[in-house]
């Protein structure tokens, strides 16, 4: 017979399991963190030592201010900010046209769309490289950009379209009466409504262009335009000793994209935001 000292067992049980899942996540990154407080630290130290060192920021400043690494966090800013923003705007009128308008062959261009997902970026930097060399782009960030946000749109298109679809049209009709086109409907009915979905798509097209190596180290040629994950690779092999400097720079690595998260959090896709706006 099902107690009540069943149910508070089985829930002691599956409480246990999540506490004991998330600390195995957790304490690794705990360990890392307060590693960057030991000083000298080139073998990893004991977890006596971690745990009773004092924080400072010693080994984050003597990060930030060696081998340029200052230079190629703001590279790595500016490059995956135009990207995220190029890719998300580009995906939001993609998205619009294939939700909302009517011409030849539109699902046949969809899959086409969706089977560029599917090709492997080893497999494809070859005659991307060959475009952006023919182009005259190589080592410029406007070659990347093109890349990222060619790639990026694909991406947002696939994820805008399905929610797109779920706006009524009606909300339409009140623009259309006015005289407006469909640049104003996409602008006041169909952004503000996927704020969920462009909050959702912001976190991913920022964190995936903010951690790209491959494309960035094939494109970028001169030292001064590296982007932040080439700094990172030489810096370990430079610094490989010091297990201290390693973890303070990709602490520092990790805070954009925690701070992406942060911002649009509250933007995750939730269901019946649509509804509610066909009420009243």
């Amino acid at each position: 017979m099902y107690t009540t000292k069943t149910s508070l067992f089985w829930k002691f049980v599956v409480y246990a399991v999540l506490i004991a899942g998330a600390a195995i996540f957790i304490v690794p990154f705990i360990y890392m963190l307060l590693t960057t407080f030991v000083d000298n630290a080139y073998t990893l130290p004991r977890p006596s030592e971690v745990f009773s060192v004092t924080p400072n920021l010693d080994n984050y400043e003597t990060v930030w201010n060696r081998n340029n690494f200052f230079r190629y966090f703001l590279n790595s800013l500016l490059i995956a900010g135009v990207s995220m923003i190029g890719s998300l705007f580009l995906g939001a009128l993609t998205a619009y046209a294939f939700a909302r308008f009517h011409f030849p062959f539109k699902e046949f261009l969809f899959r086409m769309f969706l089977f560029t997902m599917m090709i492997p970026v080893v497999l494809a930097i070859v005659p991307q490289f060959t475009v952006i060399s023919n182009l005259g782009l190589v080592n410029t960030y406007a070659g990347l950009w093109l890349l990222y946000i060619g790639g990026g749109v694909v991406g947002s298109t696939f994820f805008l379209r399905g929610f797109f679809e779920t706006i009524p049209k009606e909300l339409e009709d009140s623009i259309r009466i006015d005289g407006g086109g469909d640049w104003r409907i996409f602008w006041n009915i169909y952004l503000p409504l996927s704020k969920p979905a462009l909050g959702t798509m912001a976190i991913f097209s920022f964190s995936g262009t903010w951690d790209e190596y491959f494309v960035a180290l094939t494109i970028i040629k001169d030292e001064a335009l590296r982007t932040l994950p080439i700094a990172l690779m030489m810096f370990q092999g430079q610094h490989a000793s010091n297990w201290a400097w390693i973890f303070a720079a990709s602490i520092i690595a990790l805070l954009p994209v925690v701070l992406i998260y942060i911002i649009f959090q509250k933007h995750f896709v939730k269901s019946g935001l649509s509804e509610g706006s066909m009420k009243g």
